[in-house]
C-alpha cells in the first residue's frame, strides 16, 4: 500500500451503528444551518417562531417514521436524558418496591443513569447477563426473570456489541401478562429496520438522530403512549412543560396535555435543524431497497470474514441481526492498530474491546467490503 489517500466516496465507510452518512450530506446540512444562522441573526423578532417551526419539522418527521400518533413524541438532549425524563415521571406505583429489568447488553450510558437512580425512586434494578459463551443476552434468559415483580422493563431493539436483535413481539407479548411497562432502546435500529410503536404497542420509546438516520449528535427523542403519557409527572420540567410556555405565575404551573410535558428549558433547537435534512432524505428512500443493500454487504462480510477465520460476534440468523456484524479480532493483535491500519487504508470502522464494528450503509459498497478485507488481510496475515 502506499501512501495515506482517503478516498472521499465513502465506499468503505462502516460506521452507520455511529454517525451514518448520504450522498450530500455535508451540503445539506451546511445549507440548513446557514439558513437558520441567517434568520437568528436577523434584525426582527420573528427568531423563535422560525425556529420552533423547524423543531415542529423535525417531530413531524420523527413521528411519521416510527407511526407516533401526534402529541406523543418531542424532542430531547440524546437518549440517557430522553430515558431519565421518562423514569422520573413515571407513577410511583410502576418502581418503588418493583424490579427494572434490563439485559447487560444495553446500551451503558443508560445502565449507568438507571443504576443511579435506583436507590432514589425505590427501585431495584436487575439485570440480566450474558451465559458464559455468548455475545448477547438471550431472549429467553430475560423471560425467565420477568415476573408480576417488574415494573418497567427496557428492550434495546438492537445491541451496540453485538447486533443482537430479540424477537420484540415475544417480549412485549411476555411483558403485558406482567403486567409490566415496556420501553425500547431503539437507537441502533431506527431509519434501517422498520419499527412501529403500536406494532407491537409499548409504553415509551428512545431513540437518537444519529446512525441509520445520519442526523446529528444533540438530536434525541422520546416517544411515551396513551394512557401511560397522561399519567406522568416529568421532574425534569421547566417553562416549556407547560401547555401555556408564556405563564409565568409560579403558582400555577401545569404540565402540558401532551408530549410537550416533557420538555424542560429552553429547547436545543440547533440540532434539529441540522438534522432535518437527513430525515427528509431518509424519508425520501425506498427503505426496503436500503435494507437490501445492507444485507447483500452483510452477507458479504460473514462470508469474508469466515474464509479468514474470523469469529462471528454477531447472530447469523438475519432476522435475528440488525444491520451491523461485529467479528471478533484474534488475540495476537492489538484493536487499535487494525482500526488505524483500516483508516489509512479508506476504511472507517471501529472495535468495542476486541470486537470489529462494521456496519454497511447506503454509500458503502461492494468495492469497499472487497477493501476492507483487503486490508485485513494485511494486517492480520501480513499477505
Amino acid at each position: 500500500m502506499s501512501g495515506n489517500t482517503i478516498p472521499a466516496d465513502g465506499s468503505a465507510y462502516f460506521l452507520y451503528h455511529s454517525i451514518g452518512m448520504y450522498p450530500g450530506k455535508a451540503e445539506a446540512m451546511a445549507a440548513a444551518l446557514s439558513d437558520f444562522s441567517h434568520g437568528w441573526g436577523a434584525f426582527d423578532d420573528g427568531q423563535w417562531t422560525r425556529a420552533l417551526a423547524k423543531r415542529q419539522e423535525f417531530i413531524r418527521l420523527w413521528s411519521r417514521l416510527i407511526a407516533a400518533p401526534a402529541g406523543t413524541l418531542t424532542t430531547a438532549e440524546n437518549v440517557t436524558t430522553a430515558l431519565y425524563s421518562i423514569i422520573g415521571a413515571l407513577p410511583a406505583e410502576h418502581l418503588n418496591g418493583k424490579r427494572l429489568l434490563v439485559a447487560a447488553d444495553c446500551f451503558p450510558s443508560l445502565h449507568f443513569l438507571l443504576s443511579g437512580l435506583a436507590p432514589r425512586l425505590g427501585f431495584t434494578l436487575d439485570t440480566v447477563p450474558k451465559r458464559g459463551g455468548e455475545d448477547w443476552v438471550l431472549d429467553e434468559d430475560l423471560i425467565a426473570r420477568w415476573d408480576e415483580s417488574v415494573g418497567v422493563a427496557l428492550v434495546t431493539f438492537v445491541t451496540s456489541t453485538s447486533s443482537h436483535r430479540p424477537d420484540l413481539a415475544a417480549l412485549v407479548e411476555h411483558g403485558r401478562r406482567m403486567g409490566s411497562l415496556i420501553g425500547v432502546d431503539i437507537t441502533q435500529g431506527a431509519g434501517l429496520l422498520p419499527f412501529r410503536v403500536d406494532d407491537p404497542p409499548v409504553d415509551f420509546a428512545v431513540s437518537t438522530t444519529l446512525k441509520w438516520l445520519c442526523g446529528t449528535p444533540g438530536a434525541g427523542v422520546v416517544h411515551v403512549a396513551e394512557p401511560l403519557l397522561d399519567r406522568c409527572r416529568p421532574e425534569l420540567r421547566g417553562w416549556f412543560s407547560q401547555e401555556n410556555i408564556f405563564s409565568w405565575d409560579l403558582d400555577a404551573f401545569s404540565y402540558a396535555r401532551d408530549a410537550r410535558r416533557f420538555d424542560h428549558g429552553t429547547p436545543s433547537v440547533l440540532a434539529c435543524v441540522g438534522s432535518v435534512p437527513a430525515l427528509k432524505w431518509h424519508a425520501s428512500q425506498e427503505l426496503d431497497a436500503m435494507l437490501a443493500h445492507n444485507r447483500r454487504l452483510s452477507a458479504m462480510i460473514i462470508e469474508e470474514a469466515g474464509r479468514m477465520g474470523l469469529s462471528l460476534a454477531s447472530p447469523r440468523k438475519t432476522e435475528r441481526r440488525g444491520g451491523s456484524v461485529m467479528l471478533r479480532l484474534p488475540e495476537s493483535v492489538e484493536p487499535e492498530q487494525i482500526v488505524d491500519g483500516l483508516r489509512k487504508r479508506g476504511v472507517f470502522a471501529d472495535c468495542r474491546n476486541r470486537i470489529l464494528r462494521l456496519s454497511a450503509g447506503t454509500i458503502t459498497t461492494e468495492a469497499g467490503v472487497e477493501r476492507l478485507f483487503s486490508g485485513l488481510r494485511e494486517l492480520l496475515t501480513g499477505s
